[in-house]
């Protein structure tokens, strides 16, 4: 953000005093177009061509293309085309994933207003917004969306709506006042109004000080398109897995190759296509495909299930990594529904029960419910009297307001504890809004059931208190200071509240009348209201051992506050956006790790932070609704938006998308993405060593002098086909017990163990040891080469059947659970309809080189699984016994 002294400088430049309704002059507007261009945002697309070809840029389809160019130059054109459509699926599957996400910039651009009101010449008129310049005087009025960002020279009562810029809840008043500091908080720049916000009520003027990209919005918009997406830990862990496994499969093939040239094992293009074929069979092509449709079943089952849009697939695992939450407060983990908790008397204290809007609750007192006295009354009809704010039902019965939140607790309040939905009976004379330089709102009202008259007022405790101590002589201002601070620090906002009774020749409010004294009323304490779901939500995300951060633009007292009612942490530090911008690189690491609060918050300051979290090495997760928020949202390694109040700017930046609001919805959404990385490891674990089986088949034969068994496309069958079937099962894995009491994972762990090794290798072994000798055993016997290999296939499906089994649980397999999981066992009969049609099907056995066999020999084939089954159990109970021992 630019500072603020360097916005407003030049006005003086452009304009003498009480000139402004002159504007510029045509021809110096259109100078100053050409010059700075039209005010509007450029974005940037990726054209779709560009997102396909960038599918293919991996290590396995590299070497899955070379595949297919060896197997076109040894003329086996059926393999390259099965090769070839494994390649393009691949492809397919990312680029639909890419092109899904969101554009950001475009909704920014959206919400740029369409046409401004400007003087010209010294003449009003409405010309496009995209046409304003620098110095342009802008007329702004109730109503009207910011066209630029102006400095304020002239106001009437002008209040602007922030909050999806700065994240405040209560329009801002805005004034020509200048401003002392040459940095002041986007917060607290009263006499500036930002691009996109809009106009609440009053009116004036403002002269252009940024346009386009030099906007506040503008710089979000640089800002989304600068933040490059990160990739998620576990695609990291499987690109280095993928390229690790890749890397290994083609040292080993170069050293086969070698070899087999200089021993003379075969001729060179049959060692060439041998040599590609145990490539192909190595290679664990299923891995992309497998894991993009495992989490595509996820992002599914939690947009159906856990209210819970995820927009980018690997997002989904990213959940289960989170260290961190950073959240902005009002809407998320506040209602953003202003409610009166304290009313204090002169001679008592309640409270007040029920929050948000709905007129539900008592008036308390030691703990009891009690029927509200004269003076409360009296308090309650001055709070509803002194207010411009409207509280009503829409459609679905939910309670609403029109105006200003402080004001709807007071609506609220009055209609709550006076048990009617009746307003107060008298009659409207006169109003003085609200003005802040005075501080408090009055109306002038005829008393329905006397026709006296009377001054109801409320605003600002110490602007009152000069009210009261007119009337009052001995009014003891020190004592309720005392209680107002004493209100503020638990984090609540106060309003004073008193009324006069008026001559009846008392016609309309002014300021002189209120300063000649008032019978002070009371005050009352405010607080947006922590969300009762949310306390719950932190203590199972604290036992998780995930951290929430408060980002916001709440003054630290009242953030800090809310985050002791909420249960944020332990203890609760905080810091203010002004004292982050004064720390280098190293000590906002130290600040971001160590604060649970950040109060006072810019736009650049949410996305500092986050990169601060992620740069000490912590997976980050940001949840924001507004437009403030999109920086950050784009830059953490998930983007949290809400649906339903977060704007459009917000929810196109995110990841993730809580169609619901509800901040309840990231522990099921944590939980979710622990379990579908937990069921994404098993998978690979399962994929990996079957897909080093087939290549040892083919190692071992052309080492052994042995026709190849397998052929590249029963290979590619093999491995395509069982990871679009049988890991389909993963998917469906409950999750296991304790799942949201251990820690995130570490950043940068890798998914594979030593232990993890050590079952892949002696599972590869095994099942290509079977296969092998079933295959000699069958040419012993006098089958045919395409029977032989035919049955080879159906063991090693038949081991990759009985090993899904032991991998899908740390325990032993054959347990009370083993039938949790019922969509395993579809899975597992499509799979077995799949190889009867690879086996009996003419046409599957004209593309695959496979035969008919008998109904006893593919069953026996499938069986001898078993025997993976068998070594891989007593593995699991060697290591509990070691552990037990331990």
């Amino acid at each position: 953000m630019e500072h603020y002294r360097r916005r407003t400088s030049d006005l003086s430049q452009n304009y003498a005093e009480g000139l402004f309704e002159n504007g510029l002059k045509n021809e110096d507007a259109k100078q100053r177009l050409a010059k700075d261009g039209p005010n509007k945002l450029e974005s940037k697309r990726t054209p779709k061509w560009k997102i396909f070809l960038r599918q293919f840029d991996n290590m396995i389809t590299y070497i899955l293309i070379a595949a297919m160019a060896m197997t076109l130059l040894v003329g086996d054109q059926t393999d390259t085309l099965v090769i070839g459509l494994v390649v393009v699926i691949n492809a397919f599957i990312g680029y639909f994933q890419e092109s899904n996400a969101a554009d950001a910039l475009d909704r920014i651009q959206q919400m740029l207003a369409l046409e401004a009101t400007v003087y010209r010449d010294g003449m009003r008129l409405d010309i496009p917004a995209e046409e304003l310049v620098k110095g342009d005087v802008v007329y702004l009025e109730a109503g009207d969306s910011v066209p630029a960002d102006l400095r304020i020279v002239q106001d009437a009562n002008l209040r602007i709506q922030e909050s999806s810029l700065t994240g405040e809840t209560d329009a801002v008043t805005k004034t020509a006042d200048e401003l002392s500091g040459a940095k002041v908080p986007l917060a607290d720049q009263t006499n500036m109004a930002f691009t996109s916000t809009s106009v609440a009520n009053g009116s004036g003027l403002g002269v252009v000080v940024a346009t386009g990209n030099e906007t506040e919005i503008g710089q979000i918009s640089t800002a989304v398109a600068q933040a490059k997406p990160k990739e998620t830990p576990m695609m990291k862990e499987i690109g280095n897995l993928g390229k690790g496994t890749s890397i290994g499969v083609l040292v080993v093939a170069v050293v086969l190759f070698i070899l087999g040239f200089f021993l003379k094992i075969y001729s060179l293009p049959v060692l060439a296509l041998s040599v590609v074929t145990m490539v192909v069979g190595s290679i664990p092509e299923g891995l992309p495909a497998t894991t993009s449709v495992i989490l595509a079943l996820g992002v599914s089952d939690m947009a159906r299930n856990k209210k819970t849009i995820v927009k980018t697939l690997p997002a989904v695992e990213t959940l289960g990594a989170v260290d961190v939450i950073a959240t902005d407060k009002t809407g998320t983990l506040t209602k953003n529904e202003m409610t009166l908790t304290d009313l204090i008397t002169k001679q008592e204290h309640y409270t007040v029960t029920g929050t948000g809007y709905t007129p539900d609750g008592e008036l308390m007192q030691a703990g009891q419910s009690v029927a509200p006295d004269l003076t409360v009354q009296t308090f309650l009809t001055a709070g509803f009297a002194a207010n411009d704010t409207e509280l009503d039902q829409d459609e679905n019965g939910e309670y609403q307001i029109n105006g200003e939140p402080t004001d709807g607790a007071f609506l609220t309040a009055y209609h709550k504890i006076m048990q009617t939905q009746e307003a107060p009976d008298y009659e409207s004379l006169d109003m003085l809004p609200f003005d802040s330089e005075y501080r408090y709102i009055a109306r002038l009202v005829r008393d329905g059931a006397t026709g006296k008259k009377f001054l109801y007022t409320k605003g600002s405790p110490d602007k009152i208190f000069e009210m009261a101590a007119a009337a009052e002589t001995d009014f003891d201002v020190e004592g309720w200071t005392e209680t107002v601070e004493k209100l503020a620090r638990s984090g609540k906002r106060v309003v004073a509240v008193g009324v006069a009774e008026v001559g009846t020749d008392v016609t309309e409010v002014s300021h002189e009348l209120l300063q000649q004294g008032i019978q002070f009323l009371g005050l009352a304490g405010i607080i947006d209201p922590p969300r009762p779901e949310v306390i719950a939500t932190l203590k199972q995300l604290n036992a998780a051992h995930v951290q929430v951060k408060m980002i916001t633009g709440d003054s630290p007292i009242t953030a800090t506050a809310i985050g002791e009612k909420l249960g944020l942490a332990d203890s609760i530090s905080a810091i203010t956006g002004p004292e982050w911008d004064e720390l280098d690189e190293e000590g906002r690491k130290q600040a971001a790790r160590q604060n649970q609060v950040f109060a006072r918050t810019t736009p650049q300051n949410k996305l500092e932070i986050v990169e601060a979290l992620e740069q000490s090495g912590m997976v980050t997760a940001m949840i924001g609704d507004g437009v403030n928020d999109a920086p950050a949202l784009k830059t953490a390694d998930i983007g949290v938006s809400m649906g339903v109040k977060g704007t459009d700017v917000a929810r196109y930046a995110a990841d993730m998308i809580l169609t619901d609001d509800n901040f309840t919805t990231m522990g099921t959404a944590i939980r979710e993405g622990r379990r579908i990385y937990d069921n994404i490891k098993k998978s690979i674990l399962f994929l990996l060593p079957t897909s080093f089986a087939e290549g040892l088949i083919v190692f071992f034969s052309i080492l052994l002098d042995m026709p190849l068994p397998l052929t590249p496309s029963e290979l590619l069958w093999i491995n395509m086909v069982s990871a679009i079937t049988i890991q389909f099962a993963f998917i469906f894995e409950p999750a296991e017990i304790g799942i949201m009491h251990r820690r995130p994972r570490k950043n940068g762990q890798s998914m594979v163990n030593k232990h993890d090794v050590f079952q892949m290798i002696y599972v590869s072994i095994i099942i290509a040891g079977t296969g092998l000798l079933g295959h000699s055993w069958l040419l012993d016997q006098g089958a045919s080469a395409a029977v032989a290999s035919t049955l080879m296939v159906n063991i090693i499906i038949g081991g990759k059947i009985f090993y899904l089994f032991n991998i899908r649980t740390t325990h032993f397999a054959l347990n009370k659970d083993i039938f949790s999981n019922k969509k395993a066992f579809a899975v597992i009969g499509i799979m077995l309809v799949l190889q009867v049609c690879l086996t009996y099907v003419p046409f599957m056995q004209d593309l695959f080189s496979t035969a008919s066999v008998s109904i006893e020999a593919f069953i026996v084939s499938l069986l001898s699984g078993v025997v993976v089954f068998i070594i891989a159990e007593l593995d699991k109970l060697v290591r509990k016994g070691l552990a037990k021992a331990r």
